[in-house]
């Protein structure tokens, strides 16, 4: 009886402090700091580096504006530019239903400019509440401040867009240690153009290729993995697999700077338009006709740096279509 009530008393501690601990991580948590007291002055400096980076870099226009998939790689469609709307769900990996918000005057006109720069760069809403990292403020949080006040400049510009988007939604336990996800800022410095890894390094983690190109699991990145591809986008038509970006001989081992530029550069052409494609046809998530528009120099960087990281050996099977999953 005596080691009985010992096991009992153990499993009401046990219970106890689960609860505390749930109760802290919901009531506590995130914690990331108040919003800055900031005001960003529109130049038009400011607006245009803004423009640039928000478009083709960090690409903040390609969540948050519809895509139309009907042509490859779902280049963004004229109408509903910066209102949101676009899904990221079970079907990519990813722990609940997220959809991309609304960035246009109508929807943050309320937001001060500290509370979107703590959201961009912590993951905080307006309302104090976690944002789930699909939004990458881990990686807008590695930024120069000063880039991420041109993108915050640039959207401010945008043009208002009357759009309501539904409220993202996470799935157990995800809605849970949400809260635990948010960190805060660490700040670093534009690197020199001249030192093509160092500057690459920093392009590439704006450009969020990691994010894409590595392997998944409920939406983070399996240590180990990370340009060697492997992460699934599933859709009617079948399945797509992110390519490896590593230089090993099964991703770009053969690929030469210039070569790398030009696979870019084709979709940047004047004359080019995204081909319709068929329902049952592949399609891809990458948004080619954004990252097209990065200048020269800086796609050079990009090539720089992942041709200095690990090569990974993973052959990759790009498309798998449904009628081969049944």
């Amino acid at each position: 009886m005596k080691a009985l009530k010992i096991i009992l008393i153990l499993i009401g501690v046990v219970i106890l402090l689960a609860f505390a601990a749930g109760t802290y991580v919901k009531l506590a948590l995130p914690d990331t700091g108040p919003p800055p007291q900031i005001s960003i002055k529109p130049t038009a400096e400011r607006i245009e580096k803004g423009r640039y980076l928000a478009n083709h870099v960090t690409v903040c226009m390609d969540c948050h504006s519809t895509r139309d998939w009907t042509r490859f790689a779902g280049p963004m469609k004229a109408i509903g530019f910066g209102a949101g709307g676009e899904v990221f769900n079970q079907d990519m990996g990813f722990p609940g239903v997220y959809y991309a918000p609304n960035i246009t005057p109508y929807k943050l006109k309320s937001w001060t400019d500290g509370e979107i720069f703590r959201a961009v760069t912590t993951g905080v809403s307006k309302e104090g509440n976690a944002l789930f990292p699909v939004m990458a403020s881990h990686r807008f949080g590695k930024m120069d401040r000063e880039d991420v006040y041109s993108i915050i400049a640039y959207i401010r510009s945008l043009q208002p867009v009357v759009k309501d988007v539904p409220k993202s939604k996470s799935d157990f336990p995800v809605n849970f240690i949400i809260n635990t996800m948010p960190q805060k800022a660490a700040f670093k410095p534009r690197p020199s153009d001249k030192d093509e890894v160092k500057y690459g390094a920093y392009l590439v983690n704006a450009a969020g290729c990691v994010d894409c190109h590595s392997r998944t699991d409920k939406g983070s990145i399996v240590k180990g993995t990370e340009f060697g591809g492997g992460m699934e986008f599933r859709s009617p038509a079948g399945t797509v697999t992110s390519s490896n970006i590593t230089f090993h001989q099964t991703g770009l081992g053969g690929w030469t700077k210039k070569m790398f530029v030009s696979r870019f550069a084709a979709f940047a052409d004047s004359a080019y338009k995204s081909p319709v494609i068929g329902k049952d046809a592949m399609n891809t998530p990458m948004p080619w006709t954004m990252y097209a528009g990065m200048k020269k120099a800086d796609l050079e960087a990009i090539y720089t740096y992942l041709k200095s990281l690990k090569p990974i050996a993973n052959s990759v099977n790009k498309f798998r279509p449904a009628s081969s999953e049944k």
